[in-house]
């Protein structure tokens, strides 16, 4: 129960300061967290924190340090994308287990359109939160610059390029590429087709790294026809197949940059009269939901997406709290799972 002040007003810090019997500076410091306070002294500040119902005032907290106590999550893709993918909403479940403890609030933000993306580049020079958490960046996106330029904490999940000077947490997309093509090799298969993402994101070039890195690695020739690019959507991945169908007939295995790329592929082979795992192989890349509901149950490389989301919070946060001179640039590995699909 809330124990009011004088005259029935909320207990102000300077009250918890006479009961605790220490300075207000030293409440102020375990208020916000300060490692600066010994353990004895927080914990009788928090005791009176506790008798009176002291409630921060977290705006004037904010104006008095120049923070908004809210972060962004920046997400440059179109609103379809956005929802029909799990590994976005991985991502966001991610961020929000590791912003549970914390005050600061959580924005989401698409810009898949230059309207949105003015919009959001106005929005972060007001500096209205404390600091970017962006997914899903392509080569040429401009925000990662401006955000530099604002001098805006920020955390990428995938770098742009090899050369990322950003702090980035990303999965090892070239392994989990390279594993997923030893694993049909192993299955006797020879003539390897992949379904590329969007090659202007550096994870899905990565990924094909991986299958070239493979298919030189066995020895086996390697075919351009091969190899089919689209943009990790169900219809880009049915386009692709039927691409590669009529290039390469005789593909006996794919490998698909994407597990929702894969359903589309699927569907194609269906019509084709194409069995699978019988005529065709098929490797997915998430491990998301769509992967285990297909028929049959497709093989997928599995990326720690949640994890992905709390460890770029983590970054950010120690960011943002200056507690960080570095920009790491984190890796997660990859695991594939082996379903009936190869």
């Amino acid at each position: 129960m809330t124990v009011r002040g004088k005259q029935g007003r909320r207990p102000t810090l300077e009250e918890v300061a006479a009961k605790a019997g220490v300075g207000r500076g030293t409440v102020s410091r375990v208020i916000n967290g300060s490692p600066r306070v010994s353990d004895s002294t927080r914990a009788t500040v928090e005791a009176a924190v506790n008798e009176l119902g002291y409630v921060p005032n977290r705006a004037a907290r904010a104006l008095a340090g120049n923070r908004t106590d809210a972060i962004a999550l920046v997400v440059p893709e179109p609103e379809t994308r956005f929802f029909a993918e799990p590994y976005f909403s991985d991502i966001v479940r991610g961020v929000g287990a590791a912003l549970a403890d914390t005050e600061m609030q959580l924005l989401l933000t698409l810009a898949g359109n230059d309207r949105e993306r003015r919009r959001l580049a106005q929005y972060l020079t007001a500096h209205r939160v404390d600091g970017v958490l962006l997914v899903s960046v392509h080569a040429d996106d401009p925000l990662p610059d401006l955000l530099e330029q604002l001098g805006m904490p920020c955390v990428i999940s995938g770098r742009r390029h090899a050369a990322e000077p950003l702090a980035s947490v990303d999965s090892d997309n070239f392994e989990g590429g390279r594993s997923a093509v030893n694993h049909l090799i192993s299955r006797g298969r020879r003539s390897i087709a992949t379904i590329t993402g969007r090659l202007d994101v550096y994870g899905a070039q990565r990924r094909l790294d991986g299958y070239r890195e493979a298919v030189a690695a066995a020895g086996m020739a390697p075919d351009e026809r091969l190899i089919a690019p689209a943009d990790f959507t169900e219809e880009g991945g049915a386009r692709a197949m039927r691409e590669l169908l009529a290039r390469c007939p005789e593909v006996d295995a794919v490998f698909i940059a994407s597990d929702v790329m894969a359903a589309g592929a699927r569907q194609v082979l269906r019509e084709a009269g194409r069995r699978v795992p019988d005529d065709i192989a098929m490797i997915g890349f998430d491990d998301s939901a769509v992967a285990r509901h297909m028929d049959p149950p497709l093989t997928s490389v599995r990326q720690p997406t949640e994890e992905m989301g709390r460890t770029m919070t983590r970054v950010l946060l120690q960011e943002i709290a200056g507690r960080s001179d570095d920009r790491p640039r984190i890796v997660l590995p990859t695991e594939l799972v082996v379903r009936d699909s190869s």
